[in-house]
């Protein structure tokens, strides 16, 4: 069966999963199918979803492993007393804080706001070194684009 690109981005957000799920989910969605060339609906499980994103999943834990054994000592003792918070999109996947967790041993977790958080960041560093530079009397290069995003 062959589904659309915004198909495919709802079966994410919706019911993809990165560690199996207590209580799985589904999600009815319709596509073409590739034998008739007709329309179909199936029910597709967070199970399945699982196995789908499995391949993506496990280079994304592997990763993190992977910089971690490159990290200084230090730093590694830091992480691993603080523990590593997820940003982006991409760690609102179900489960992908408990995988890195079970893979590294350390807790992982999901930053509030996790979307936007490190444009916020960015533009408060931005600002923070313009209003600090070598010009202080300069505004902050990105107060208006922060303003906005603290009302949202």
């Amino acid at each position: 069966m062959l589904i659309g690109e915004r198909t495919a981005e709802e079966l994410k957000i919706k019911i993809g999963t990165a560690f199996e799920r207590t209580m799985p989910v589904t999600l009815d969605v319709r596509g073409r199918n590739l034998i008739t060339g007709l329309p179909k609906n199936i029910t597709v499980t967070s199970d399945e979803m699982l196995e789908a994103l499995e391949e993506s999943v496990e280079a994304i834990a592997e990763a993190v492993h992977s910089v971690l054994e490159k990290t200084p000592p230090e730093l590694a003792a830091d992480i691993y007393e603080r523990g590593i918070v997820m940003t982006g999109g991409g760690s609102l996947l179900y489960g992908l804080d408990k995988l890195i967790q079970s893979r590294t041993g350390i807790h992982a977790m999901v930053a509030e706001d996790a979307v936007s958080c490190v444009a916020i960041g960015t533009g408060r560093y931005i600002e923070f070194m313009s209003d600090n530079g070598p010009d202080d009397e300069r505004p902050g290069v990105l107060s208006g684009l922060l303003d906005k995003f603290k009302k949202k």
